[in-house]
């Protein structure tokens, strides 16, 4: 690997240096490590990774049925073409991620066991200090600090915490003589032979689970206090399969169905805004073409809120609703009053019996690692930043976060963020710059600064909840994460580097 070994000033350890450290080892800090290595030859970087192999999410969860709800032709690199089914597990994506490390000679860039507990700015050095706690086991050195330093920091570290989901405190929850698990922390010792399985939650996680496990165990019911909205259709794309039959380049395939699934999901999205009570009977008509007219879809199925409020999770082939019309699994909407000895009651009087509960509830959001940040000996709150595009913060040198779309693929972000981050190192390196970070324009200081997104345009819980940790945004595109890729494909690219926005050094 291309490092070198500095001392830090004043620091009684050495600290292997690199001109960019990528923080995360999943699908951004994989992207992340791709656009460096072809956009950028010839500069030092590393990859540092908390877990023991690459994938973030998809290594964290091993859930039954854990499987993505955007299509891979988008939430696949733009680079490399996706050839199996839209919707694809795990595993697939593993797979998927693992040849792009192999194809392109990453592994060699990648640290893994590598957890950050600090990271500090000097000015002085114009440099980030990066303290590091290695958590592989099996090691002569777990549990050793070890401390890097870097130009520049590319955060792909994702936005919630790996080591615990999240988990409302329920009255009663101790009394409860059944197992309780998150599906973060899925147990590999869980047997679901026999059980009476209720699966608390109404999102992806929840309506992942219980097709994956219905038939498994005795019965499942998925618990939920609102319903959520969901599309569904086949796991195939007809488009896709016309062009193999024609023998088409699986790369021309590639882009090609990629842009009709961005385009239709623009269409989509615009609708949801503009015309939010047809998108909702169109979508419930998907509901009942699996349940039947009999079926009570209203309680079940039809949220209070209109579509793209909260994100709306694929069900491919309709998994999910053929599992409870065959009887295998059920869906209760109700609240939790509190839990028993054998199951929970709910604020109807039900008593819902149960084995096993699964709290398929959410995550804990995690601000850019959790990690102690500061700038020249004062701590970072990022809290009190503004936020440039989503992805800088005022007052914050050489530092860049990946935060991916709600209503789109997270991955369109994340190639995004790739191609103008080595643009602006190139940048920064042709006006001999050693530092950059945002900052408010005069005419932008009397601009309102709001929450980093609008709870009325998407209000999920786990946001709600971590709010107040989050950066803040201004009234201004330039200012806020727009969640807008449609517009954002254009705009990044045509982003003037020397703006009086950026401030280098």
């Amino acid at each position: 690997m291309d490092s070198t070994e500095t001392a830090t000033a004043g620091a009684s350890r050495t600290a292997e240096h690199f001109d960019v450290l990528v923080v995360g080892a999943g699908i951004s800090g994989v992207g992340a490590a791709y656009h460096l290595t072809t956009q950028c030859p010839g500069t030092s970087f590393a990859v540092l990774e908390a877990q023991s192999g690459f994938g973030g999410t998809w290594r964290t969860h091993r859930y039954p049925g854990i499987r993505s709800d955007s299509d891979l032709y988008t939430f696949g690199y733009r680079f490399k073409p996706w050839t199996g089914a839209p919707i694809a597990t795990s595993e697939e994506i593993l797979r998927y991620m693992g040849e792009v490390i192999d194809e392109n000679d990453l592994a060699r860039h990648i640290r893994y066991g590598h957890a950050i507990a600090a990271a500090s700015w000097s000015s002085e050095t114009n440099l980030w200090t990066v303290e590091v706690v290695r958590t592989d086991t099996g090691r002569t050195d777990t549990g050793r600090p070890r401390r890097f330093t870097a130009r520049f920091l590319w955060m792909c570290q994702g936005y919630y915490r790996h080591a615990e989901g999240y988990t409302p405190e329920w009255p009663g929850l101790a009394d409860f003589r059944g197992r309780v698990v998150h599906p973060q922390t899925w147990p590999d010792d869980l047997d679901l032979a026999g059980r009476r399985v209720v699966v608390i939650g109404s999102g992806a996680t929840a309506a992942t689970l219980v097709p994956a496990i219905a038939g498994r165990c005795s019965h499942v019911t998925m618990l939920q206090r609102t319903p959520t909205f969901f599309r569904t259709g086949r796991n195939a794309i007809q488009l896709a399969d016309e062009l193999r039959q024609l023998q088409i380049r699986e790369d021309w395939i590639h882009e090609i169905v990629r842009q009709k699934i961005l385009y239709d999901q623009s269409v989509f999205t615009r609708r949801c805004f503009e015309e939010p009570e047809t998108v909702r009977q169109e979508l419930l008509s998907g509901v009942r073409a699996y349940l039947g007219p009999d079926y009570d879809v209203a309680t079940d199925f039809t949220p209070g809120y209109r579509p793209w409020q909260q994100r709306i999770a694929f069900i491919p082939d309709g998994d999910l609703f053929q599992a409870v019309r065959a009887g295998t699994a059920s869906v209760i909407t109700d609240e939790i009053d509190r839990f028993t000895a054998s199951g929970i009651r709910l604020g109807s009087g039900r008593e819902l019996e149960a084995d096993i509960v699964v709290t398929a509830t959410g995550f804990h959001l995690n601000v850019l690692g959790d990690i102690a940040f500061s700038i020249d000996g004062r701590r970072l709150d990022f809290s009190g930043t503004v936020t440039y595009r989503g992805m800088m913060f005022t007052g914050v040198p050489n530092l860049a976060w990946v935060f991916g779309y709600f209503r789109a693929s997270w991955t369109l972000r994340a190639d995004l963020v790739g191609d103008f981050v080595c643009r602006l190192l190139k940048h920064m390196t042709a006006k001999g710059a050693a530092s950059v970070e945002p900052a408010l324009r005069p005419e932008d200081r009397d601009m309102p600064i709001l929450p980093w997104i609008d709870p009325e345009n998407f209000n999920p819980g786990y946001l709600m909840r971590g709010m107040h940790l989050l950066p803040r945004r201004g009234d201004k595109p330039e200012w806020q994460h727009t969640q807008d890729y449609w517009a954002e494909k254009d705009a990044f690219p045509a982003i003037d580097l020397d703006d009086p926005v950026f401030v280098y050094r």
